[in-house]
């Protein structure tokens, strides 16, 4: 698999979490969907990584994503970021996964 940050996404993404330690995380989110068919890929700055996730290297960093969920991405995926829609996209040459990402930081928890 093959992820490439482009350079507003990293831009944006550095702003968001600066001064925060955590990971970079494809989420595939499917809370409120109906069933586990049925998600929209999230993109999540978490503060650790779960023992279900792979490492995929990156032009930028790392990005994790559960192995449970990999049948839902692309082989070759770029995160982009839009100023017009003030939104973070997930883009593969075959299909937008999701146009309208937002960047959710997760705070750990004690």
């Amino acid at each position: 698999m093959e992820i490439i940050i482009t350079e507003a996404a990293v831009e944006k993404i550095n702003a968001r979490t600066e001064s925060r330690e955590g990971y970079l995380k494809l989420k595939y989110d499917t809370d409120g969907c109906g069933c586990a068919v049925n998600g929209v890929v999230a993109l999540w700055f978490v503060p650790e990584t779960a023992d279900d996730e792979i490492a995929i290297e990156t032009n930028d960093r790392t990005v994790y994503l559960e192995k449970s969920k990999m049948v839902f991405f692309d082989e070759q995926m770029k995160i982009d970021f839009s100023r017009s829609t003030n939104s973070f996209q997930l883009k593969s040459p075959q299909q937008m996964l999701n146009g309208y990402m937002s960047l959710i930081v997760k705070e750990k928890t004690d």
